[in-house]
């Protein structure tokens, strides 16, 4: 590392004018230009922090009125008093993160010591979100620095011994005060590639399975990214699918095309569980995720030698986004992300083992719910994907995953050095395929993740889509765009 010195940089705007640029309190730019094969580090002093973390009481204090309330201070009605029977919060991302945020620091418990929410929903949800402490940047999404995954990320009490923390877990307050919600966690395989789940499910030492509590469902939904794809039953050419993920000055572009396996169909059958849960009382399906007691979850660098060879496909070795432990100074409280930091940046002190979902010969994900589109693959659906070209060529594609479709024919498999079979192969004709998925949606109807307006709606996509059509086969085995 070397520094840059003062006389060499300006607070300035060097676009249109040569260095020391045009004044300009919101950019920077250096004598002779930045360098695009470095990292730059910007080390300054803030002042005048915003006061964080009253979002939590204000959502605490608005569902609580909207739920219990006739008319606030000033007398001004409540327009559904008394038509609130349950509650659920649901959040997806970042909002989910303030979810286990919200539930962890006790928020779930109002003023009058009610209960908030009877039931909470969390999807693609891996870490707490930092806005409790001076100088938040609430969000953020596991990059280098961020505090978010610092702090307790399981839901049962549990030790965390490498990072030297207090024993915690997420529902320690509510559980204290009897105020727990029933909650449903979803995730899918970029969030342990690009997210950090991996200390969600093993703690920090990876030594055994953090448990869950009676009142929490785990399911894990694979081979699926951020959120999911778009889903349909659609086989196309690598090269028409390719995708780019915004980036700070420019789009990146990612190797792989991205992955359509859908997940959203699976949380809106695990949305209705939920309710049927907080309302009626009935129990939703067992958990379904990845485990280390049935070797469903595995080392990173053994997931690397499972891994089976696909034609242009790297290695997945490295690529999954580690969990660094950092040293935020002595007033930072990190089971909570609160207090303020004094080390910044922070010093990086050691590094998490990476436990990843085991995967088929397919190099599809073994464990967790599978979707239709899972159970009638047209090819491999992956969680990750690599960037590239320029500086970050070959690391992590932000949190789009990968579709590696598989070849028409044996033949055309064979010529591609393609060890995984063939669509003919595996379904011999269009109708073979359309019986597939029909079966893959009535288990999963049975299952209890999907629900039967979105199979039918399935089935009738996988009728009318080109796979193994013969009046759409051309050279190669593609459907031309």
């Amino acid at each position: 590392m070397s520094v840059i010195q003062r006389a060499d940089w300006a607070w300035a705007d060097c676009s249109e004018t040569p260095f020391p640029g045009k004044p300009d309190a919101t950019k920077i730019c250096a004598r002779g230009g930045f360098r695009t094969d470095l990292l730059y580090q910007l080390e300054y002093t803030g002042r005048d922090p915003l006061v964080l973390g009253v979002g939590l009481a204000a959502v605490r204090d608005v569902v609580s009125f909207f739920r219990n309330a006739k008319a606030d201070e000033r007398g001004t009605a409540n327009p559904i008093a008394g038509q609130v029977n349950h509650v659920i919060g649901l959040g997806i991302s970042q909002s989910g993160n303030f979810i286990r945020t919200f539930l962890n620091l006790g928020f779930n418990q109002d003023e009058q010591r009610r209960q908030v929410w009877d039931g909470a929903m969390p999807i693609i949800a891996v870490r707490q979100t930092p806005l409790n402490l001076r100088f938040a940047v609430p969000g953020g999404a596991s990059n280098l620095y961020e505090p978010g995954s610092n702090g307790t990320v399981w839901w049962a009490h549990w030790p965390d011994p490498v990072r030297g923390h207090e024993p915690s877990g997420l529902l320690d307050r509510c559980t204290g005060t009897n105020t727990c919600p029933k909650v449903i966690e979803v995730m899918g395989s970029s969030e342990f590639y690009a997210l950090r789940a991996s200390p969600d499910y093993v703690g920090t030492s990876g030594k055994a399975d953090v448990p869950l509590p009676e009142n929490v469902r785990r399911y894990y939904v694979a081979s699926t990214q951020h959120g999911g794809g778009v889903g349909g039953f659609h086989w196309k050419p690598v090269a028409a699918r390719r995708n780019t993920v915004p980036g700070p000055i420019e789009p990146q572009p990612c190797l792989l095309p991205s992955n359509p396996n859908p997940m959203w169909q699976v949380n809106r059958a695990l949305l209705y569980r939920l309710h049927a849960w907080v309302v009626s009382n009935e129990d939703p399906p067992a958990s379904v995720y990845p485990k280390l007691v049935d070797q469903t979850l595995i080392a990173e660098q053994d997931l690397a030698k499972q891994f089976p060879f696909l034609p242009g496909v790297p290695s997945p070795e490295g690529i999954a986004n580690p969990t660094l432990v950092y040293n935020f100074g002595p007033a930072f409280k990190a089971t909570d992300l609160s207090g303020y930091i004094t080390v910044e940046p922070p010093q990086v002190v050691a590094v998490l083992p990476t436990y990843l979902p085991s995967v088929d010969a397919d190099g599809n994900e073994s464990p967790g719910i599978q979707t239709v589109q899972g159970q009638a693959a047209l090819g491999t659906y992956l969680g990750w994907n690599v960037v590239a070209s320029g500086f970050d060529n070959g690391h992590f594609c932000s949190f789009v995953g990968s579709y590696v479709p598989f070849a028409a024919t044996k033949q055309e498999r064979l010529a591609q050095h393609d060890a995984r079979l063939s669509l003919e192969e595996r379904y011999g004709t269009h109708e073979g395929y359309v019986k597939r998925v029909r079966e893959a949606a009535e288990n999963s109807v049975k299952a209890g993740f999907l629900l039967p307006d979105d199979a039918a709606k399935m089935i009738q996509e996988a009728e009318a889509s080109d796979v193994l059509r013969s009046e759409h086969a051309v050279a190669g085995g593609f459907r031309r765009e």
